[in-house]
């Protein structure tokens, strides 16, 4: 027997703008590092550890995130009171749900859906920094929400991630991608050019979903067709570089686990 004996999934939130992502880095400071100090106090010092679900980049928020907890006693009835009550103001617990020995975080994440909060014309209030990037005076929101169908299927996403690495796997499916107008208060702009980009697949690959957007943008600024846009998809060369989007206005939206 190994030394954990007793698993839990721990969902959580957190606003991403002062961290360098959740994974522990050297010398800034993470959404994991802080997350590991507040168990510390949480667990009253008990033996612990922690596994992310995945990686995000520097300034990405969460809605729904979730980390493994493997400690060797249970847990206490109140320990997400505990918890939150020792968690700075910007990551908050939601839940937390026993497992088992078999789950394994990484390898039974299901699906993931991103959102990324954009606006043109007038400049968004300052508060929406965190959630929602402003693109110019103009977008031909048309033209974009036509790629942005493109993209569902399954396609080899070569031109849309950052320095894969040799085993990648560069064929993905998107299970859902397209623009929406933002409703949702918490994430809105000023001004009625406010809208959210929606994307869900199994798993995204490196600065993926930031480079997708991109993409999109480039199109909605009329500086690729649609059918340059569909031919870099086709794993043509890209008309002009494609560069991804600021990382703050991307949200991890929800995951879902198989079997959970």
């Amino acid at each position: 027997m190994g030394r954990w004996k007793h698993f839990y999934i721990v969902r959580i939130q957190f606003l991403g703008f002062r961290y360098h992502g959740w994974q522990k880095q050297p010398d800034v400071k993470s959404v994991h590092e802080m997350v590991d100090k507040t168990l510390a106090y949480a667990l009253e010092n008990d033996a612990y550890k922690t596994l992310g679900c995945g990686r995000t980049d520097a300034k990405v928020s969460a809605e729904d995130y979730a980390f493994e907890l493997f400690v060797e006693r249970p847990i206490a009835d109140d320990f997400l009171t505990v918890f939150n009550h020792n968690l700075p103001a910007d990551i908050r617990g939601l839940s937390v749900q026993k497992t088992d020995a078999s789950f394994n975080i990484i390898q039974h994440t299901k699906v993931k859906e991103y959102r990324y909060g954009f606006s043109f014309g007038e400049k968004p209030h300052p508060f929406t920094a965190p959630f929602t990037q402003a693109f110019g005076t103009y977008l031909n929101l048309g033209k974009m929400s036509e790629a942005a169908a493109l993209y569902e299927g399954t396609h080899n996403f070569q031109h849309f991630v950052k320095k894969p690495g040799e085993g990648t796997i560069l064929t993905r499916e998107i299970l859902l991608s397209s623009i929406e107008p933002n409703n949702s208060g918490w994430l809105s702009a000023s001004g009625v050019n406010s809208f959210i980009y929606r994307v869900k697949s199994a798993g995204f690959m490196r600065y993926q979903v930031r480079l997708m957007m991109g993409a999109l943008i480039l199109v909605g600024k009329e500086e690729w067709t649609l059918e340059d846009f569909q031919n870099t998809l086709q794993g043509a060369p890209p008309p002009t570089t494609l560069h991804p989007v600021p990382a703050s206005g991307l949200v991890l939206h929800k995951i879902w686990f198989e079997n959970q």
